[in-house]
């Protein structure tokens, strides 16, 4: 296909999965030119940025040619035929090697499965362009590992990505495909949305199938990493499609989430919390979060400062993600958890000394916090937070220097206590620190309304429009 490029000014890399789409239809555009754009991107940006442990463009570019045919047909095969789309490697992926960020996996072995967020890409169209890189196991909220080593900020790759599905966030803000898989057990969607300035959304729990099992068990959600809302949107369409191997998968509901997306925030009750009650939060965040929940006010939204009734819910989603990280450790040897991050080992290790009781403790708390949460969205549509507490700090740390807390749950308050709830939420970019570090606006619906949460963020986006970086800001 001759490729006419409407404006010579456009960077192809960075134009939206909505906006390719639209060029392939008018056949302004080819789904060989944008995969060979895109690995050109990823030729200068990876080492930079580090956001691949796989690449594999011999096989993009047979996907692409084949949706290139179709195009010039006029009979695209699916919803995203021809985007370039990237899977966190956390998530089976047929013929690649899922590592999960561990030396402690074999990939000398067969590779039959697709996942079903992988498959469902797959039959849709989607040009695979290889893993995003992630912490051993998703462990912890940043990402870096002894595998694949350091992932690095875009806006100043002396600072982390967050995680665990920092792989995929620094690959949409850089232009290394238009869609991007992660995965959300305690906010690794939303941190490094927030904290890369891209749009991460974390779906209501089992609205994306997910097979096989997370072992953190019911607080592990999929979702889309994107540049704009519109294209989570469209993702959202693929992903929640149905996979019966996924027993704890909700019914398939037909929704078309672009269909409503600009209808805006008028007339809605929002609640704003900028501290849920008992966090921390650094002044340049909750001031950028806080000018961000008045443009709601602006758009017609009903807003008010209030706290839903949940408290400091760290120490239930300890005993939840610690018995998940004791649970799959269990099942390997000494030597291959030698291999491991001695993070990961103490995690586990104290997930093992958790009784039985102390557990059932902390699902019934659990519980409660999911009712209060009911009863709160009984008077409010939705809920804003800051999604992290601070700016990204140094990479390679799980926690900043000289922090107190030796945790990574102790920076991000805002986001596990909805892996508990399983609502859907999401990470929107609502401004810039002094140092040009990117800031997210959590906005949090009641559970299975994720379209009014990415509607919610459409109307941010409209009236805030999201910026990616120029250019990746190198420091050492």
């Amino acid at each position: 296909m001759e490729m006419t490029v409407p404006d010579q000014e456009t960077d192809i890399t960075r134009l939206s999965a909505s906006e390719l789409l639209r060029h392939y239809r008018r056949k302004t555009l080819s789904p060989v030119d944008v995969t060979k754009a895109v690995f050109d991107r990823i030729e200068r940006d990876q080492p930079a940025v580090n956001a691949f442990c796989v690449i594999d463009p011999d096989t993009a570019m047979v996907t692409a040619r084949a949706s290139e045919g179709r195009w010039m047909k006029g009979a695209p095969e699916g919803l995203v035929d021809g985007v370039p789309t990237t899977i966190k490697d956390v998530v089976l992926t047929k013929d690649w090697p899922t590592l999960r960020g561990s030396r402690a996996i074999d990939p000398e072995q067969s590779w039959p499965d697709d996942a079903p967020c992988t498959a469902r890409l797959r039959e849709q169209g989607a040009v695979l362009l290889g893993k995003t890189t992630t912490p051993e196991f998703g462990w912890k909220g940043v990402t870096d590992n002894t595998l694949t080593g350091v992932t690095r900020n875009p806006w100043n790759t002396s600072r982390t990505t967050a995680g665990s599905s920092g792989g995929a966030a620094a690959a949409a803000a850089t232009g290394m495909g238009a869609l991007h898989i992660g995965t959300d057990g305690g906010g690794s969607i939303r941190m490094p949305a927030a904290f890369t300035g891209v749009f991460g959304h974390k779906p209501t729990f089992g609205r994306v199938p997910a097979w096989p099992a997370s072992p953190f068990g019911t607080l592990a959600h999929i979702g889309p990493l994107t540049r704009t809302v519109a294209d989570a949107a469209l993702m959202m369409n693929v992903l929640a499609m149905p996979d019966h191997r996924d027993w704890f998968s909700i019914p398939a509901n037909g929704r078309d989430y672009t269909i409503g997306l600009d209808d805006g925030v008028a007339g809605l009750r929002i609640a704003y919390s900028p501290d849920l009650g008992h966090a921390t939060v650094d002044p340049e965040i909750a001031a950028l979060v806080r000018n961000a929940a008045d443009v709601f006010s602006d758009l017609g939204a009903n807003v008010e400062v209030v706290n839903p009734d949940i408290g400091d819910t760290r120490e239930i989603f300890r005993h939840h993600w610690y018995v998940g990280a004791a649970a799959l450790l269990d099942g390997f040897s000494d030597e291959q958890k030698s291999l491991m991050d001695p993070g990961l080992l103490e995690v586990a290790a104290e997930g093992a000394e958790i009784s039985v009781l102390s557990y059932m403790e902390a699902a019934a708390a659990r519980a409660a916090i999911g009712g209060t949460m009911r009863d709160f969205h009984e008077t409010y549509d939705l809920l804003l937070t800051p999604a992290v507490a601070i700016p990204a700090f140094e990479a390679g740390r799980e926690t900043p220097v000289g922090w107190p807390e030796k945790r990574w749950t102790s920076w991000t308050p805002f986001t596990y206590p909805f892996n508990l709830t399983q609502q859907p939420a999401c990470s929107a970019p609502c401004g810039f620190t002094s140092d040009g570090l990117p800031a997210g606006l959590q906005i949090v619906g009641r559970n299975f309304d994720d379209a009014l949460v990415l509607r919610a963020a459409r109307a941010f986006e409209s009236a805030r429009p999201f910026k990616m970086p120029a250019d990746i800001n190198i420091q050492h």
